[in-house]
């Protein structure tokens, strides 16, 4: 069973680059959004083990998600995902996973 995370970002590029990134792993399956709703919308779809905050998330927005999430799933992992390559990428994860 591959460990679900929902990737939250502003640039549609970055945030594309991002999900691939995950993919990449066998163990993990990723999906991305782009704005709050999208990301809330997803979030309620399936279960997720963990969502990474990309750069570009203003403080208000981040508020709401987290609540929202926790909403629906208090043990939810929330971790910022702060750019750089895909070392940096898999090591918040499995960081964030322990």
């Amino acid at each position: 069973m591959k460990i679900q995370i929902l990737a939250i970002g502003r640039h549609a590029e970055i945030l594309q680059t991002v999900v691939r990134l995950i993919n990449n792993n066998p163990e993990w399956n990723a999906t991305g959004a782009c704005t709050d709703d999208e990301a809330i919308l997803a979030f309620s779809a399936q279960p997720y083990k963990l969502v990474l905050l990309g750069g570009g998330i203003e403080k208000e927005s981040e508020d709401r998600l987290c609540t929202a999430f926790r909403a629906l799933n208090p043990d939810i992992i929330i971790a910022q995902h702060y750019g750089g390559g895909s070392g940096l990428l898999a090591a918040e994860i499995y960081q964030a996973l322990r």
